[in-house]
């Protein structure tokens, strides 16, 4: 497993007056499915119920707040050559989601993604937007995530990724967090 916690001070010339922090927790291990055609590929499904719970609380302690300060999240996954892009959906979309949100104080924006092959050192990038109402601009976000032994082959990548706050600088207008209603997850 890894963590990663990228904190951004300033952007362009202008200092921020707290830092914009970013968590990504992620875990690597073996696919069961590297080199064969499944039809039932449920077993990353289950897999991806209990990773989402510990990766989600592994983000939030390295950020060092509480689950309902998080406002954005984001997921990915990256599988190694012998495996499916269907294998990174399945880790990532049937059951990932609910201990996501249970772990972040909630949430009613769809959880946004990211999937594809790779091999080791492949960065991804992992979107990221506000937990609540995916039209708050502010948070139209990614963070880039990589690591330089994984994946392999015969692996999978999965990734959770959080954060404290918007954009650094953020002033495209737009929906602002204080206009969310948070009734059906887009406004």
């Amino acid at each position: 497993m890894y963590t990663l916690v990228e904190e951004t001070h300033a952007d362009g010339v202008k200092r921020l007056e707290k830092p914009v922090r970013k968590a990504a927790a992620a875990a690597v291990f073996k696919n069961p499915f590297a080199d064969k055609y499944v039809e039932d590929l449920s077993l990353l499904f289950d897999w991806s119920a209990e990773l989402g719970e510990i990766l989600t609380k592994k983000a939030v302690t390295a950020l060092g707040i509480k689950a309902e300060e998080v406002q954005s999240y984001g997921k990915a996954a990256i599988v190694g050559e012998r495996g499916e892009l269907e294998h990174c959906a399945a880790i990532l979309h049937p059951k990932l989601g609910k201990p996501l949100r249970d772990n972040v104080g909630g949430g009613k924006a769809i959880i946004p993604s990211a999937k594809k092959l790779g091999f080791p050192g492949a960065a991804i990038d992992v979107p990221l937007h506000f937990k609540n109402a995916a039209f708050v601009r502010t948070h139209f976000d990614a963070m880039e995530v990589r690591f330089p032994d994984a994946p392999r082959a015969d692996e999978l990548v999965l990734i959770v990724a959080i954060t404290d706050s918007g954009r650094p600088l953020a002033r495209i207008g737009g929906l602002t967090i204080s206009e969310v209603k948070g009734e059906d997850g887009l406004r």
